[in-house]
């Protein structure tokens, strides 16, 4: 990400989380004359204990000196999460870890990680690198999801998926709650790696090509592990509940590993047996 393009993206966020807060909600009146919902700049920059005109500068993506304690007030005023607040600090004082060039080939699984895939046998669980690029799973994640294997590789990239594959509109019983999950992580990473020009061309593909996910991202959500309770609607298993769980794989390849667990108070756990039972996996 060269410096403008991490200066907009700074713009954006900061506009995005702005308008999530309630004025009452940190002691300031409502009003009847508020444009756009949310705080105004003025009343951020209050909270924040800054001058109104730095911080309208500073949401324009000016080029401007920030410091770490004044951005820890910003961050303070926007209720940031931990994460929200990493990002905010890549954004604005380019802090992110020195940026390693990733190769293009298919990363390494270790065999310690492929027998932890094959292990977790109620577990639909995924492994991808740090541009959501799928490159592992289990049989329990191709019968609920759908045969990796003959996607290329690609072409095998979740965020990408999500907005192209029929299988998983239909499968998700609320689409955006689940693309969102993805999307907080995938912006995780875009803050982490702002040197990696390859995540400017995706976005600016998939904004160009899928209104659906342009809108999405506008949110701006942040989290480098989200834990959320899942809907599937199966076409042969029917509903399934599933806990998803994100965990970092330690090593230098930087990969996740995406759990499913079956919600425990489901049948998801059965029906997933009889799924597998009925259909076996190709070999």
């Amino acid at each position: 990400m060269n410096r403008q393009a991490r200066l907009e993206a700074l713009s954006a966020f900061l506009k995005a989380q702005r308008a999530k807060i309630l004025p009452q909600s940190v002691g300031l009146p409502a009003g009847t004359r508020r444009r756009t919902p949310g705080l105004r700049r003025e009343e951020v920059a209050q909270l924040a204990g800054v001058s109104p005109t730095w911080y309208t500068w500073l949401e324009q993506g000016r080029d401007i000196t920030v410091s770490n304690s004044v951005l820890d007030c910003v961050a303070a005023a926007l209720q940031l999460t931990m994460d929200e607040h990493k990002y905010l600090y890549a954004l604005a004082l380019d802090t992110a870890p020195g940026f390693t060039a990733m190769k293009e080939e298919r990363p390494e699984i270790s065999p310690s990680l492929k027998w932890i895939l094959q292990e977790l046998q109620s577990c639909p669980s995924i492994i991808s690198d740090r541009r959501c690029q799928i490159v592992g799973w289990n049989d329990a994640a191709s019968h609920v999801f759908l045969d990796f294997e003959k996607i290329p590789f690609d072409k095998r990239n979740m965020i990408q998926l999500l907005f192209t594959r029929k299988e998983f509109r239909r499968l998700a019983g609320n689409w955006e709650h689940f693309v969102s999950g993805f999307l907080a992580i995938f912006r995780a990473y875009y803050g982490q790696y702002v040197e990696d020009e390859w995540y400017e061309h995706f976005l600016a593909e998939m904004k160009e090509n899928h209104p659906d996910f342009n809108r999405l991202w506008s949110q701006s959500q942040v989290s480098s592990a989200p834990e959320v309770l899942i809907e599937f609607r199966h076409a042969k298993a029917g509903k399934m509940l599933f806990h998803l769980t994100s965990l970092q794989v330690q090593g230098s390849s930087d990969l996740r590993c995406s759990i499913y667990t079956p919600a425990p108070e489901s049948k998801t756990e059965l029906k997933l047996k009889r799924l597998m039972d009925a259909q076996p996996a190709s070999p």
